[in-house]
């Protein structure tokens, strides 16, 4: 069984996803509906996880050597703590899916307990790189002038000494984009803000 890194931990799907992408999406999910994914860690305390069949699977492959971190490719790996996946009984019933093996139940926690501190959603690369990609936008927007679907031309007239040189930004399409590389203008696409339909 191939391993993820944390990194993309967001996927819903197991690996090896493109082995059934032939079939229907009702199917596939079915397989995956009757898959386990583990949060892993190895003995140098990398954390990734990894599906598998049953947890029965997870421990004759471990036992075998066949799970190995994808980042040391250390063997020693062991079941990292979960979080249950509670059903909110707010939401009203739920249709009944397959049955997920679950840990051992706790002894009850006591009352003065701290409350738990908040999951993250994204990994501290994924903030970052928002952050610098949120960066370059407010540089670009204070530094250049916005010249909207009118980019291709602008960037076009600038390079040919037809308007005053400036730094612009705008939309293109990819046939514009084809069309100034073509000529030797130089440009950089700019990435999306993550999250926006920019």
């Amino acid at each position: 069984m191939r391993s993820t890194p944390a990194a993309s931990s967001t996927s819903s799907s197991p690996p090896d996803a493109t082995r059934l992408s032939h079939l229907p999406w009702r199917l596939r999910a079915t397989i995956y509906d009757d898959m386990i994914r583990y949060a892993l860690i190895c003995d140098s305390a990398h954390e990734f996880e990894s599906w598998f069949a049953s947890s029965a699977s997870f421990e004759d492959q471990a036992k075998r050597g066949f799970v190995t971190c994808p980042i040391c490719n250390s063997a020693k790996v062991e079941r990292a703590i979960m979080a249950p996946n509670v059903a909110r009984t707010d939401l009203g019933p739920t249709l009944p899916g397959p049955a997920a093996e679950a840990p051992a139940p706790a002894a009850a926690a006591p009352a003065s307990a701290p409350a738990p501190a908040p999951v993250a959603l994204m990994s501290e690369k994924e903030q970052a790189f928002r952050e610098m990609v949120a960066a370059l936008h407010r540089h670009v927007s204070e530094n250049a002038e916005h010249v909207g679907k009118r980019f291709a031309d602008e960037a076009l007239k600038i390079h040919h000494g037809e308007a005053e040189e400036r730094a612009i930004y705008g939309e293109a399409t990819p046939d514009d984009a084809r069309m100034l590389h073509e000529e030797g203008v130089e440009f950089l696409p700019l990435p999306r803000l993550p999250g926006s339909g920019n």
